[in-house]
């Protein structure tokens, strides 16, 4: 189903009108704002397995806005609550406003997220947080996903986080282990129907944001972090992002998490990595996800020596579950390819427009292109189609 801008605008102003007149206590229901959540709602799709447990008060973390809304819900339960475990925190992340629907709505972004942990994660031996809810309103865009707290129990990444070598090599075992399980998969026609391909994902976040002038722009104000000899050839940056996206139309595909840059990765307390948000994820080759992993989480001086290492390793672990038909040169080529959507990440985030939801720090989207654009420059990625 094809949702306009227009449908979505009239749904929310529908659902902003509605929200001043009902109250919000059942589990089929999805709260139209943070300001809705009520006890009973929590109590609806946190507690309706333990009897007698009953949300008798709650508290709104610190609001986090970007491509979603993201709080932290801080619960006070009964007796019968406390009793059974139930958690006294909560992290939610939702599309309760206009801009993250149209954002994340166009390009498929919200259901994917929430069939992600409905459906696909059960099925995977992979690290990621356990939502306790996922719900959207495939219409209105509307939707929420209360996720299990990790706050006290991981180290989340940062654009300053310098990985180990076993720390990389624990990003490629769970990006191999998820490419594996859908590789050339008939799932991808059926159960994962409502995933986007990753061809459409990038072309309709290209039209819905301007991501191409965002992506210039952003090229040029990050300038001083970027190799002279690779700035020198802005024009020939953005024909090598488009062909790096196109060939995925042609290649094996998979489930890919597609936004797997160092900031959406956490460390766990066994040291193992694990990763979360997932509403980028869609159907595409396996490229993406490890040039984008390998570029942003290790420094230029790491990458340099560690690269050919870390693709090997990805390929065996390939491998071992079972793909076959993936050399080692397929792979390398595939990697240096894929540096070029990744960099469109966080040029198109540093270049956005004055009036756009900030996503990310400057500073953070630096870094990256940093670390990314020396990847391309190393490896001489504009030779690599």
């Amino acid at each position: 189903m094809t949702v306009t801008f227009d449908q979505i605008k009239k749904h929310y102003g529908e659902e902003v009108e509605r929200a001043k007149t009902r109250a919000l206590t059942s589990a089929d229901e999805l709260p139209l704002s943070y300001e809705e959540i009520t006890p009973e709602w929590l109590t609806a799709i946190l507690g309706s397995d333990v009897p007698g447990a009953r949300v008798e008060s709650h508290r709104l973390g610190e609001e986090d806005e970007g491509t979603s809304s993201r709080r932290h819900i801080y619960l006070t339960w009964n007796d019968a609550g406390i009793a059974a475990g139930l958690p006294s925190s909560v992290f939610s992340k939702s599309t309760m406003t206009l801009e993250s629907r149209y954002l994340l709505g166009m390009n498929g972004g919200i259901a994917a997220e929430a069939v992600f942990y409905n459906s696909v994660l059960p099925t995977l031996k992979v690290r990621a947080p356990e939502a306790l809810f996922a719900a959207y309103d495939p219409e209105s865009f509307n939707s929420i996903i209360v996720m299990r707290d990790l706050a006290d129990q991981v180290q989340f990444g940062s654009h300053e986080l310098d990985l180990t070598l076993e720390q990389a090599k624990s990003q490629l075992r769970l990006l191999a282990t998820l490419h594996a399980r859908y590789y050339n998969s008939p799932e991808l026609e059926t159960t994962l129907s409502e995933f986007n391909s990753w061809e459409d994902y990038f072309a309709v976040t290209v039209d819905a944001a301007g991501f191409g002038p965002a992506c210039a722009r952003g090229f040029v104000e990050a300038k001083e972090v970027i190799p002279p000899a690779l700035f020198d050839r802005a024009d020939e940056i953005w024909p090598a992002t488009l062909a790096s996206v196109e060939a995925h139309s042609s290649l094996p595909r998979t489930l890919i998490h597609s936004d797997v840059h160092l900031k959406n990765w956490y460390i766990d307390a066994d040291g193992e990595m694990g990763l979360n948000d997932w509403q980028c994820s869609c159907k595409g080759n396996w490229g993406r996800d490890i040039a984008y992993a390998i570029s942003t989480a290790l420094t230029p001086e790491n990458r340099r020596e560690w690269d050919r290492e870390l693709v090997t390793y990805y390929v065996d672990q390939l491998h071992a579950a079972g793909v076959e038909g993936v050399d080692f040169e397929t792979a390398w080529r595939l990697y240096r390819q894929n540096l070029f959507s990744a960099l469109a990440w966080w040029t198109g985030t540093l270049g956005q427009p004055p009036e756009a939801p900030k996503m990310q720090p400057p500073a953070t989207s630096r870094e990256f292109i940093r670390r990314i654009t020396a990847a391309i420059d190393d490896l001489d990625a504009l030779s690599a189609f």
